[in-house]
Parts: C-alpha cells; structure tokens; sequence
C-alpha cells in the first residue's frame, strides 16, 4: 500500500510538472516579448478604452462603435513608461504613486512584506517598468469625439505628497477633471484606510452645463506578465498567475493560450476581475447593483482585463457618482471577504478548497492561541488525530494482531513454500479466525492523504505563511527546511513506524518498505517545512499510538497462552 501511495504521490507531481512545462505551448512570440516593449508595442493595450455596457436610464445606450475607439488624448500617452507627474500616497501598509495622466495606480510597495526575509526591498506589485509593467487603469468613458476622464486624461491635484496621519483611519486623496466646453468637473477620489489593501474609489460629477452628459465607469488591469519559469526547488512556479475574474457564481482562471478565453465578453453583475500571482493579488471590484462588461484582451505576454459599466445620464445643473473598489496587497483571506463577494477564491487551493477552507480556519483559531504558525501546525495535527483516533485505533488493533501472528504466518510459509495457492487459504483461515483485516492498516492512510494535498495547498498558496517563522533553523514555514533536518527526523520517525508495523511476508517486499521512508524524506526535502512538520507531527503521533497499542495487544496476547 505504501507502494501504491509512493507511486499516486509521484504520478501527482509529475502530472503538475508536466501540465506547467509542456500543456500550454510557448506561442512564438514569447521568446521576445520578455524584452522592454516600445510605445508602439504596447499601444493596443495601454490605450484601450473599454465601451459601455449598456444604460440605466431610458436613454439609448453608447454605440457599440463609438465607445470603444477615440478619447481627446495624445497618442505618446498610450506608453505605460511615459507616466509625467505622479502622487505620492503612504499608508501603514502601502506606499503608492498616482499618475496625473489619467489618475491611476501606477506604483505599489508592500511596506509589510521584504521580497526577502531580513532585507529592505519591499514587495512591488504595480510598476511601469517596461519589461514587466503592471498598472491599475480606470476612467469613464464615453462617445467619439467627448471629453471624458479616462485613463489617458489630465487631473490636477492640490498636493504631490499624501500621508496617513498618527492616530487617522482614512486617508482621501481627492483629483479633479474640468472640461470646459461641456461645462463638467469629474472629483476621482481615492479613500485608503488603516491596514487595509482595499483601495475605494469614487467619481463625483457635476454637470454645470446646459446639455446632458452621459459617461461609463471602467476599470482594467494592463500587465506585461512573462510566463514564471518552472522549477520543482521553486513553490511560486505551482502557483497560478495570470488574469481570473468571478461571474456571481464561478471563479474561472483564464488560460490566455485558451480562444475561448481570449475571446471573454460577458455581462456579469455581483463578480470581479483580478490579476493573479503567487500570496499577492490585484482586484477590481466593480458595484454590484448593475451588470458590467467583462473582457480580456491579449498579445503576447501582455493581457488586458477589463469591466465597464452601463451609461449614466448626468442631466443639466445635477451631479451623479460611480464607485469601484480595488484590492493592491497580499491575499490576506480576512480582507478579501470584506473587499468582494467571494474574493477569498484569490487564495486559490483548487479542488481541495472545500477541505483546505476549514483546515486554514482551524489554522487560524490556533494561531490565536499560540501566535506561531509552526506550533498552530502542531496543534492541528493533534487535533485530527484525535478526530481520527477510533478509526485510527481499530486499524492499528488489526496492525498488531498481524505482528503477534507473525511466527505462525511464518510456519504457514514454511509450510507451504511450494504451492503458493494453498499458503494463502491458509492466511485467509488465519485471518478469519483471529478476526483479523489486513487491509485495515491502509483505511487510516487513505483518509489522511486528502487532509495531506489540503495542507500542502494551505502552506503553498496561504499568504499568512509567507516568511512565517516556527523555531530555531525554521524561520519560513512555507519554503524548504534550509539544513534538511526535518526531512532526516522525518526518514528516522517513519523508519521506526514501519518497525513497529508487522513485517511483510515477502522479503523483497520487506526491503522495499525498509528503503522507503528514506526515499520518501528525500522527495519531502524540497516541499514547505511547515508540510514536513505536520508530517513529522503525524507520524510521531502514530508511533505513539502504536507503540501503546502493541504493548496492549502483547500483553493480552501473553496472558492467552499462559491460560
């Protein structure tokens, strides 16, 4: 069974392996589009100002034609790198630039989060810089030929400099749009709080003129996103990255390889749109009382992926307000449920999500007592250990029932070494009258390892482990055990596991079993610490349990024979 189990892991490993290396084909442009980009190469992305999606008045919509194309701006704009003027805004947790050029997030450091333990460059998930540009663009837009405060439009602002003061949750950073010949000014405010990566954003019209005014919000995310190089020595290489958005009902990673994908146009009302990577995350999270327009566009490296809303009317000497919300940070699950309807998905842990929910729920409650997610780990593992014991017991009872009938299996093989058929009657007998299941020792196996995959998602894709530190030479339980000693506890406990377990009859297979807790502490050296300490917590545990239930078993085994 330990065979089989070796072999499942094995086959799951390499099926990933091979799903990030060989799946999707390199489309040929891929070996070039990694260089900066010009203006010009990324003009059809940059520039793109989404159409409405339909009105909310009794007005006809924007022509499907007209909305998508021309804004009042000059085309050199369209370059992510050509951002003139910026904002500075701090936080306690975010340190951001605002481009007067169109009003966007054009810079965002993680003041929280080193890119490496111990040093000071921070996380950086927004830049312009051109080989991997990542920007957040939002407007409104409207017909041909109207001035409309999109991504590519001018705003003025009353400081270069904002900063969250002692002792203030909120912080406003306020920019404005006037058109002269429409007579409208449009307020583009930014509201960040403490500790938060949410980021609300609100447009203010006002409609001084005599003629009505019509505008959609949008919001998209514009990222060169080169293609992450696979390493099983790499845990951000497993996880997804890319563009993915929530329809209401479903989260989709979107395959930009995939025409079905590429060719994304939905309305969708309740969802969101994001920019995936490794324990970081960028989210637009359009109002959810209408329906937008959700699209992705593609080229090469680059993707652009949009939501855009129906068409308000701004009637003469009125005023009205659009609203989005936008998340720039780390996928903290606590923040994500409040930012957006189910954007807690961002933390993706794939099939196992039902089991691996609960799991890092439980992970949390612990770590409320303890404050270390190491010992949370430990604590947890006891935990399912003792949820599992009954079944646990009853298997382990049949495990050493098999070792106490071990001189007599061995007769029986003696016994009948040349005929092979009658050998295992004579088990089956055995087994029947001891009432003995020899399978019972793999029940227990078998249940573990969906918990086993949910925990190892849990430590690969939970931010809150990131750079977390246990104890001693373990100080980021989501990263390998840098001096390999628990994958050598690991290979000492589970060799004094099988010790305990009955020896196989087959002596090849006897040997095999000997080597594979070896084999298997050196397939777990690359895989988080935190996975090989709840491995190492388990297997420590069961020794235990064992170990007592063998001492039970012989002692009523003794006290048979002296009867």
């Amino acid at each position: 069974m330990f065979l089989w189990l070796g072999l499942v892991l094995a086959l799951w490993l390499n099926y990933e392996t091979w799903q990030r290396d060989y799946a999707l084909p390199v489309p040929p442009t891929a070996t070039t589009a990694t260089a900066a980009p010009s203006a010009k190469e990324v003009t059809g992305l940059a520039a793109s100002v989404p159409q409405a999606a339909a009105t909310t008045t009794g007005e006809a919509s924007v022509a499907p034609q007209a909305a998508a194309t021309s804004v009042t701006a000059p085309e050199a704009s369209a370059s992510p790198t050509s951002v003139t003027s910026t904002i500075n805004v701090a936080t306690d947790v975010l340190n951001v630039e605002i481009s007067l050029r169109g009003g966007d997030l054009v810079l965002a450091d993680l003041t929280q989060y080193p890119l490496v333990k111990g040093e000071d460059t921070r996380v950086r998930l927004l830049n312009t810089n051109p080989s991997n540009f990542y920007l957040l663009q939002t407007g409104l837009t409207g017909a041909a030929g109207e001035a409309r405060p999109t991504h590519l439009a001018d705003f003025e602002a009353a400081q270069t400099e904002y900063r969250l003061s002692d002792g203030a949750d909120e912080l406003r950073v306020p920019l404005v749009w006037r058109d002269a010949v429409s007579g409208v000014t449009v307020t583009k405010t930014y509201v960040f709080k403490r500790g938060q990566y949410r980021v609300d954003l609100r447009y203010d019209v006002e409609n001084a003129g005599a003629n009505a005014w019509r505008a959609a919000s949008y919001a998209q995310i514009l990222r060169n996103d080169p293609p992450v190089e696979t390493s099983m020595f790499s845990v951000e290489s497993y996880a997804f990255q890319g563009p993915a958005f929530y329809d209401g009902v479903k989260y989709e990673k979107l395959d930009r390889e995939d025409a079905e994908d590429r060719a994304l146009a939905r309305d969708i009302q309740g969802g969101w749109i994001a920019g995936m990577q490794h324990h970081f995350v960028t989210a637009i999270v359009p109002a959810g009382s209408a329906a937008y327009r959700y699209t992705l566009k593609t080229d090469g490296n680059q993707y652009l992926l949009s939501t855009t809303g129906p068409s308000v009317t701004v009637a003469p000497g009125s005023g009205a307000t659009f609203e989005e919300t936008l998340f720039v940070g780390p996928k903290l699950q606590a923040q994500l449920e409040k930012t957006g309807p189910r954007l807690d998905l961002v933390a993706d842990y794939g099939v196992l999500t039902l089991l691996a929910k609960p799991l890092f729920w439980l992970l949390e409650q612990a770590y409320k007592l303890t404050t270390n997610w190491g010992w949370s780990i430990v604590l947890i593992t006891l935990l399912l250990k003792l949820v599992f014991y009954p079944l646990s017991e009853s298997s382990g009872k049949s495990m050493a029932k098999m070792r106490v009938l071990g001189p007599r299996m061995k007769n029986l093989q003696e016994t009948y070494k040349d005929d092979r058929e009658k050998l295992g009657r004579a088990m089956m007998d055995l087994y029947k009258r001891e009432k003995i299941n020899p399978l019972a020792g793999c029940l227990p196996i078998l249940i573990q390892m969906p918990v086993f995959f949910a925990f190892y998602w849990v430590l690969l894709e939970s931010v809150e482990m990131r750079q977390a530190p246990f104890a001693f030479w373990i100080q980021d339980l989501s990263s390998r055990d840098p001096f390999f000693v628990l994958p050598v506890i690991m290979a000492g406990a589970m060799f004094v596991q099988y010790k305990l377990n009955p020896t196989p009859p087959d002596p090849i297979q006897a040997k095999v079993f000997m080597i594979l807790p070896f084999i298997m502490s050196a397939t777990f050296a690359f895989f988080p610490a935190g996975l090989v300490l709840y491995w190492v917590t388990n297997t420590l545990l069961s020794i235990a349990q064992q170990w007592n239930i063998n001492r039970r078993i012989e002692a009523e085994a003794k006290k048979t024979r002296a009867a």
